[in-house]
């Protein structure tokens, strides 16, 4: 039984030195952005509003890496396949070659084109917008971080740039058939990665954990199921790591993954028989099959989340700088080389200062993983990139890859029903409160014993409080032969725990209802926060 998984009192962490340190080198970090700035943008008119600019984009990349590069490397730790220390160095190493290698020379300053540019009013109002849009995103990814909940950075970009807009312009600025699918992304990303994740666990588990000779099963499959991962990565790296680079058709991609995916099966199939022939056979052993593969994994998918999600710190600030730069809006902008260090060096230091909160959260606080789940959500996540790319579908990574972690637990749930292990934990727990019970009658005997050795000679202590004792003493020895012959009455916090050992078994689903909370209200929250900054900034600079 699972107990770690169970719904418990948690003592609330109280600042220290180490929050301090983390606060400092946060602040040190916006300062040497405020002075890199200053130094860029010597000379420039509205320069005072760039240096703001460039200050909020830090922030925000600050925060994109304390919150969403957990879900790249989160289940490579929880299941043991990474240290968390290993995993903030790859992630930091990967994440900022991502941002400055594939990240692109310019971005689309009005975000998934959900709001129409014709309709802000001038220069003046889009750097007002861009700076709310941007100032709001960053404050709801900073409190989604304190709250434990991994959010996707896209959708508060989104929910920023849609609330200032309308503070801006009014409703009719909003594209709303776009945000109708970003809408239906909060859907589609969480199950279609959940459902991948799970069906590659059962059939992981089917073809090699269930077979009686699982070195031999392992030999055959592995290296098929390593291939797949590669043929799936390769192709998520040609579509959307270095699409900034050069553009590939999605079946030009998948060919092309498929190559190297047959490249690889041939040089790791010896490979992996040679390490499984020393091997136990069992699953703790096939499950270290898989370590070298997760690594590689989180590597890879830093690197493309780099590419891609970079952007939505510097998009805004890019956008500003075009801009003040050339007094045009709402098209490409060029991103300055300045711009993108900004960006690529914040979402490394917020992985590193806050990012292990989240990696956590995401690697074992929803669900026990090990290897092979690991395995099965880091190949959902690149799947359903590619599926959704196909299909055309808005799909959120950061929802794809919490999906795949709930998925493999609830299909872990549902096997072991199959197996009534359940029914075996509740039997344990009962007999667990059974023996706590009988304690508690045994020293209240113990008590009733001593009070009544504490009187001396019977014959001379007081023959009522004598008899009141003796009747105590026999009660309780009566109570404690029931309780070990028969079925003891629980109390109702000992029922709710039985209803919570049938119900929360794997998953924990206080996580899962906190989280899919915070998804829903990613974009209401960051437009609302959007908005009022709008009209604080416009306040303010309105003469």
């Amino acid at each position: 039984m699972e107990l770690r998984h169970h719904p418990e009192i948690k003592r609330a962490k109280k600042f220290d030195i180490q929050d301090a340190v983390r606060i400092f080198i946060a602040l040190l970090f916006i300062l040497g952005v405020m002075i890199y700035a200053s130094v860029y943008t010597s000379g420039i008119e509205n320069r005072t509003l760039l240096i703001i600019a460039a200050i909020f984009g830090g922030y925000m990349a600050m925060n994109i890496g304390a919150n969403d590069v957990a879900n790249n490397v989160g289940p490579a730790v929880g299941s043991g396949a990474l240290t968390l220390g290993g995993a903030i160095v790859i992630a930091a190493i990967f994440e900022a070659a991502g941002a400055l290698i594939a990240g692109g020379d310019v971005v689309g300053t009005i975000k998934k084109g959900i709001i129409d540019p014709a309709l802000i009013a001038n220069t003046q109002v889009f750097i007002w917008l861009m700076l709310a849009a941007l100032l709001a995103a960053a404050i709801w990814l900073n409190l989604a971080t304190a709250m434990g909940a991994p959010v996707s950075t896209t959708h508060s970009i989104v929910g920023g740039v849609m609330g200032a807009g309308i503070a801006a312009a009014g409703f009719s600025i909003v594209s709303w058939g776009t945000m109708g699918k970003i809408a239906a992304s909060w859907v589609i990303s969480p199950v279609l990665g959940g459902l991948i994740a799970a069906t590659f666990l059962y059939v992981i588990k089917k073809n090699v954990i269930f077979q009686e000779d699982k070195i031999a099963a392992a030999k055959r499959w592995v290296p098929i199921y390593i291939a797949i991962m590669s043929w799936a990565f390769s192709s998520y790296l040609i579509v959307k790591g270095i699409k900034h680079l050069i553009k590939v058709p999605l079946p030009m991609a998948l060919g092309i993954g498929f190559l190297i995916a047959l490249g690889i099966y041939v040089v790791v199939k010896p490979i992996i028989a040679k390490k499984a022939d020393s091997l136990k056979n069992e699953r703790e052993s096939i499950n270290t099959l898989f370590t070298i593969p997760l690594i590689f994994s989180a590597a890879l998918l830093s690197f493309a989340h780099g590419a891609n999600d970079v952007a939505n710190a510097v998009g805004p600030l890019a956008g500003i700088n075009d801009a003040i730069m050339s007094g045009e809006f709402g098209k490409k902008a060029p991103i300055p080389l300045w711009v993108m260090l900004v960006g690529a060096l914040g979402i490394s230091i917020g992985l590193a200062l806050y990012g292990p909160k989240l990696i956590k959260k995401v690697g074992s606080e929803i669900t026990e993983l090990d290897q092979i789940r690991a395995f099965c959500i880091a190949l959902a996540a690149a799947i359903t990139v590619i599926v959704a790319s196909a299909l055309g579908l808005p799909v959120s990574s950061t929802h794809i890859a919490v999906g795949g972690v709930f998925g493999v637990g609830f299909l872990r749930e549902y096997l072991l029903k199959l197996e009534e292990r359940s029914k075996q934990n509740e039997e344990s727990l009962v007999e667990e409160f059974k023996q706590a019970h009988i304690e508690r009658e045994l020293e209240k005997l113990r008590e009733y014993e001593r009070a009544l050795e504490s009187l001396g000679d019977p014959k001379k202590a007081d023959p009522f409080l004598v008899k009141a004792l003796i009747e105590k003493i026999n009660r309780e020895k009566e109570a404690i032969a029931k309780l070990v012959d028969g079925e003891i009455k629980l109390t109702k916090i000992e029922k709710r725990a039985i209803k919570a050992v049938r119900k929360y078994e794997l998953v924990q689903r206080s996580a899962l209802k906190m989280i899919v909370a915070a998804w829903l209200v990613t974009v209401p929250a960051a437009a609302v926060l959007a908005a009022m900054i709008y009209f604080m900034i416009r306040g303010i600079l309105l003469p």
